[in-house]
């Protein structure tokens, strides 16, 4: 711990955000850093607890070692800071971009709404490490005789096919998509994660042999029977991809979709792939709702703010949670209370307690939706009902599970209570012979930082069965 007193003198500071009316503009990032001594100075608030919550199963799912690199930081050991940030976590700059940091939450200083900037410090120290060129492949020194094949290139795969390529397998990514990186690409936006961010990773995994393949869709292009056969090992780590959905009166007019075939439209666009031969689904002139609170409906919100929509609204069922948490109840876990994303901060309308009936409209397109206001056990509530304008509804509510259709069905895996590839947090291993699964696939819709955690333990389970032993951090 550099400094006793830190947390006393010195104030908690985050990074701010470019103002709303000049990012709404571009689809750039706009996160504005600190500057380095400001940085250092923030690491320095680090209290060495007793109990470090910020890195316990309350906080940093990978386990990252918080109070270790915040004293590196204050102490300005940039470098080691970045070997012992890498240590737990593959992928630093992309968990301190897009994480919701459950660490901040958990941090004792919490306590008095004041924590330790976790996730800033953590984005810096990542952004150092590549502006100073001290990330760089890391091949392995031996190799082993095994293959194995990883279905997904989200953070779960790309983060399995690391540690197992530094173990020495020969080890290939399958992505359905042009591009690797699964939901960082082609779901996340731009504004919230640049893409050259998953582009030099990739580059860094195919120099230590990782070898992706790209446009091939298993279950689809190519059978996983055929996949099965020709490895020693297969990662099922395809992510929880099967949406939600409304099945309202009017929910197959035209103009109603799923985020995820609206979102992925935009990264295309930014990325100059074409959309081959989509219907294109784009927010224009329009008045959008999108009905979901989530960060997925936050992301819709952003992307159809910055395409020009004249008004954009977000339904939620739930009532509005407290503006702030009884932390006596909840601290250090993950509290309930009102937080407002910086896309709904961009001038999104925003509605609680809304349960969608219906929808209408002319000519097979879409014009409005039939609400009701709805009490705390979802029950609608007498004379509340009220119409709503809409030209594009993008339907946000979560992910159920991953598609069936194709691979799993094929495979015949068993699946657990959720319709998820049913494996353990152990050995991550299905009910297929040498077929493993982890991340969202197994766990359901979860955080990067848990699909990262997975894909390292799969990662651990598989080069253990593989080879009797194995030196991978679990």
């Amino acid at each position: 711990m550099g400094k006793v007193t830190g947390f006393l003198e010195i104030d908690r500071r985050a990074r701010k955000y470019q103002p709303a009316s000049d990012r709404i503009r571009h689809y750039r990032e706009f996160l504005l850093p600190l500057a380095e001594r400001d940085t250092q100075e923030q690491a320095a608030r680090c209290m060495d607890c007793g109990i470090p919550f910020c890195h316990g199963p309350t906080g940093c799912p990978v386990h990252n070692q918080i109070p270790d690199w915040n004293d590196l930081v204050y102490h300005g050991d940039w470098e080691i800071a970045s070997r012992n940030l890498h240590s737990t976590n593959n992928f630093p700059e992309f968990t301190g971009r897009i994480c919701p940091a459950p660490c901040e939450e958990a941090c004792t200083l919490n306590i008095e709404d004041s924590p330790v900037a976790i996730k800033n410090i953590e984005q810096a120290i990542a952004d150092k490490a590549w502006e100073n060129g001290w990330i760089s492949p890391e091949p392995p020194t031996t190799r082993t005789d095994k293959k194995i094949a990883i279905i997904g290139s989200g953070p779960s795969g790309m983060a399995a096919a690391q540690q197992l390529t530094r173990a020495g397998h020969e080890v290939h990514v399958f992505e359905k998509n042009a591009r690797p990186g699964g939901l960082l690409r082609y779901g996340i936006p731009d504004f919230k994660l640049e893409k050259h961010q998953i582009t030099r990773r990739v580059e860094q995994m195919e120099a230590e042999g990782t070898i992706f393949h790209c446009d091939v869709h298993i279950g689809v292009d190519r059978k996983i029977s055929e996949v099965v056969d020709e490895f020693d090992a297969v990662l099922l780590a395809g992510g929880s991809e099967q949406p939600r959905n409304l099945e309202v009166e009017g929910h197959d007019l035209n103009g109603i979709h799923f985020a995820m075939d609206f979102l992925p439209q935009q990264n295309r666009r930014i990325a100059g792939e074409q959309l081959g031969g989509i219907e294109p689904i784009h927010a224009s002139g329009k008045h959008v709702v999108v009905i979901g609170g989530g960060d997925t409906g936050s992301d819709c919100i952003g992307t159809s703010i910055r395409q020009g929509a004249i008004s954009v609204t977000q339904l939620e069922i739930l009532s509005m949670p407290p503006v702030k948490e009884v932390k006596d109840l909840s601290w250090p876990h993950w509290p309930m209370r009102l937080r407002t994303s910086s896309s709904q901060a961009e001038g999104a309308n925003r509605e609680w307690s809304v349960l969608t009936e219906s929808y209408s409209g002319r000519g097979g397109h879409v014009e409005r939706l039939h609400c009701v206001r709805v009490d705390e056990k979802f029950q609608p509530i007498k004379e509340s009902a009220f119409e709503m304008r809409a030209d594009l509804v993008l339907i946000a509510m979560g992910f159920v599970h991953p598609v069936h259709a194709g691979m799993i069905s094929d495979l015949g895996t068993n699946l657990d209570a959720h319709k998820n590839v049913a494996a353990n947090d152990r050995d991550y291993r299905t009910s297929v012979d040498k077929v493993f699964a982890a991340g969202d696939m197994r766990r359901g819709q979860s955080l990067i930082v848990w699909a990262i955690r997975e894909g390292r333990q799969a990662a651990h389970a598989i080069d253990n069965w593989l080879m009797g032993e194995t030196i991978l951090p679990r």
